[in-house]
């Protein structure tokens, strides 16, 4: 007996310490080498999201210039054919004159050859001098600017078209293949077709005949274009040191200008793009941002599709950073992350060690005074060593419970009971006070967040008025002062105006929101069904986005008393939200009909949708303000004023949807409402 005793005091002595060392260790050995590795894969995904964001900003940057380089294009050659020294000689009919001028011009706008061809396909002057065109008739470029249009566009010209223009032309085209991992196989061995921004614009002949101006720039080894592409997109210091910054234009899967190198003195071209990358851009249509093997190295890659003036893909516009310097800096990053954890592991381990045994050697001591009691030996007590320390006080606390034990024992077990009865009396009312508590607080939290989202609301509705004003009266300004030079500028004082009348209307949604009453406006009597046939024309663009079907049911007879301009407010923002949630056409229907509630006559609108329709937990707060599922496309503040303009009118507002059906909002509004004295309506600058 006794020896069972003593191995289970044993077998206790080893769990208190096993524990102990456990609680000690568990934390530095384990769960922050779980919360670092967690960690450390976080960051690796979030790292590398924010390398392909970076080149696909890059691939934004390229894509517009090479843009503005097909536009500038054409606006040369347009004006070159609008100008009056064209038109002069044109009309002298000096064939000789007019040769020298397209020679001039075509040198000085850079273009590699410059050609006037007439509506039957004869060319009637071209630069280089001799240059033979291929037949115009089939370029869509030519056809367009035939029928009066100018226009440009990438267009892929044959190595035979490019020698009949220009021997020099055709030598510059000329690529030998390079054998490239991972390509598409291929039997050919030489490029020789060219890369043309081909622009032509509409000329008037003498005699009433159509004819075409027709320009181009070759694209096949210009340097000068992909360098100042990739100057434009990596500029100094734009990436981190190690890592560099390149651009490609391919025609189809081959590289004709590039700044990637082969070595270190030759560029790469005539090397071939990866099968993979070939099958998703130009098979597909599709943008590449990943990493991909280009040449001899990873990179960080962005590819885009280029289409010609045919509508099919060609080749392909390409930018990329080397991803060397940024795996050498993640594994950095790695590395000094585990020798940290090991330098603090190897600290702090020895001493959570000595501070654990500091702490099961006292308890061991009380395992063994209990185990004495249990074998008869009453007088046994741990008898602390000096010790002044919590666990001490504690040990002395057990000798004194030892000696009190019999005699207390009946007590305490009578306590317990008692105790016990009052602890769970006592935590059902603290559970019931608790969530009544819990009820009052969020209450409480929405109505003062409410009340703090009014009073941030108007104050940046007021700030933002001010300068709102001073942008309208300097543009008038501006306006007087430039006169009737003014129209150079039309386009953007126009856009000027509209962004300013956008702002103008965003301040009055939010002082709407924050103080409805200030801006409610007059009420007047009005048929619901006359406001909808009003409010569809301002949604007929979104309607026609999409196949949508309206139906409506107008059965009210009845007219409800509301601003006219917030019953169509209300009834237009029901309607835009009822069309985006059919992106992909559905029926919208619109009904109306004469009820009564509560013995108050008045009419209930309905908004219906066969959309994608709400979960129950987007229901519960579709009314809250700000709270939106649009997510970069909405305020949240539609439905929310929305519910408050209804409910100003003494009317209410609901709504019934079912995930996959659709949606039903349903209004109602009283026939009449209780008389209101409002201030007029003013705008966001007067307030």
């Amino acid at each position: 007996m006794a020896e069972a005793k003593g191995a289970s005091a044993h077998r206790s002595r080893l769990s208190v310490r096993v524990r102990l060392l456990a609680i000690a260790l568990l934390p530095t050995l384990v769960v922050l080498p779980l919360f670092l590795g967690w960690a450390m894969v976080r960051w690796n995904s979030k790292f590398d999201s924010l390398l392909k964001s970076k080149v696909n900003g890059d691939l934004t940057i390229a894509h517009q210039y090479f843009t503005r380089i097909l536009e500038n294009s054409g606006e040369r050659i347009d004006a070159l054919g609008q100008s009056a020294e064209f038109r002069d000689i044109l009309a002298s009919r000096d064939s000789g004159e007019l040769a020298a001028l397209l020679e001039r011009r075509r040198e000085a706008l850079g273009l590699d050859f410059l050609y006037l061809v007439s509506g039957q396909g004869a060319v009637r002057a071209a630069s280089p001098a001799g240059a033979r065109p291929p037949p115009g008739r089939d370029w869509p470029v030519i056809a367009k600017a035939m029928n009066g249009e100018p226009a440009t566009s990438v267009d892929i010209f044959e190595g035979e078209d490019l020698a009949g223009i220009s021997p020099d032309l055709a030598a510059r085209a000329s690529l030998d293949l390079i054998p490239t991992p991972n390509a598409v196989p291929s039997a050919r061995t030489t490029e020789t077709r060219g890369m043309i921004v081909h622009s032509a614009s509409p000329v008037m002949m003498p005699g009433s005949s159509s004819a075409a101006l027709v320009g181009g720039i070759l694209l096949n080894q210009n340097l000068v274009f992909i360098d100042t592409i990739n100057d434009l997109v990596y500029r100094e210091a734009s990436l981190p040191e190690g890592s560099q910054g390149t651009a490609t234009l391919f025609l189809e899967d081959v590289r004709v200008s590039t700044n990637v190198r082969l070595f270190e003195d030759r560029r790469a071209l005539g090397t071939r793009v990866s099968a993979a990358v070939r099958e998703r851009v130009l098979g597909q249509g599709q943008v590449w941002l990943d990493s991909a093997f280009v040449v001899n190295d990873w990179y960080i890659s962005a590819y885009e599709p280029i289409v010609d003036s045919r509508g099919e893909r060609v080749g392909m516009l390409y930018v990329g950073f080397l991803e060397t310097p940024f795996q050498e800096e993640k594994l950095a990053t790695l590395i000094a992350v585990l020798f940290g954890f090991v330098v603090v592991t190897a600290g702090s381990v020895p001493m959570f060690l000595r501070w654990a045994r500091g702490v099961f050697k006292p308890l061991e001591r009380m395992t063994d005074t209990i185990a004495r009691v249990e074998r008869g030996d009453l007088g046994a007590r741990t008898r602390s060593n000096g010790e002044s320390d919590e666990i001490a006080r504690v040990a002395q606390h057990l000798d004194h419970l030892l000696d009190l034990v019999q005699e207390s024992d009946r007590q305490l077990r009578s306590w317990n009971e008692e105790l016990n009865d009052r602890v769970e009396e006592r935590t059902r009312d603290l559970m019931q006070a608790n969530r009544q508590l819990e009820e009052t607080t969020k209450q409480l939290i929405m109505s003062e967040k409410l009340a703090a989202i009014g009073e941030i609301t108007a104050g940046v509705a007021h700030e933002i008025n001010n300068p709102i004003a001073v942008i309208q009266g300097n543009l008038e300004v501006l306006r007087m002062l430039l006169g009737e030079r003014a129209e150079v500028a039309g386009t953007e004082i126009r856009l000027i105006d509209e962004q300013v009348h956008r702002i103008n209307q965003i301040v009055m949604k939010l002082l709407q929101f924050a103080k409805p009453d200030e801006y409610a406006g007059y009420a007047d009597r009005h048929a619901p069904d006359e406001v909808i046939s009003d409010c569809l024309p301002l949604v007929r663009h979104l309607l026609r986005k999409t196949e949508i079907e309206v139906r409506r049911e107008p059965l009210a007879r009845r007219t409800v008393l509301m601003n006219r301009t917030e019953l169509q407010q209300v009834l237009i923002n029901l309607i835009v939200n009822a069309v985006h949630a059919m992106p992909k056409g559905g029926v919208l229907s619109l009904k109306t009909r004469d009820t009564t509630r509560d013995g108050t006559e008045g009419v209930t609108v309905e908004v219906a949708d066969t959309g994608v329709g709400m979960s129950a937990q987007v229901l519960e707060r579709v009314f809250d303000p700000f709270y939106t599922t649009k997510s970069r496309q909405g305020t949240g503040l539609g439905l929310s004023i929305t519910q408050t303009l209804v409910s100003r009118q003494g009317g209410d507002i609901r709504v019934d949807s079912t995930p996959g059906t659709g949606t039903i909002f349903t209004i109602w509004l009283p026939e009449t409402s209780p008389p209101e004295t409002s201030p007029p309506e003013i705008s966001p600058l007067e307030a």
